[in-house]
């Protein structure tokens, strides 16, 4: 088999660090945050409502 060797140019590196950079790091933490509040409001609902409430 041969190994294709891809050179990628400076302008597909920047595209590529800007899409990750500014797109996927805010969409992948609003994700992680979203998801640990829905973990914590699920938490919530099946031991009987926030700390104090008892």
């Amino acid at each position: 088999m041969e190994q294709r060797n891809q050179v990628f140019t400076k302008a597909q590196e920047l595209r590529s660090f800007l899409f990750l950079s500014v797109v996927m790091a805010p969409v992948l933490a609003g994700i992680i945050v979203a998801g640990w509040g829905f973990i914590v409001w699920m938490y919530q609902v099946f031991v009987g409502g926030p700390p104090g409430v008892h």
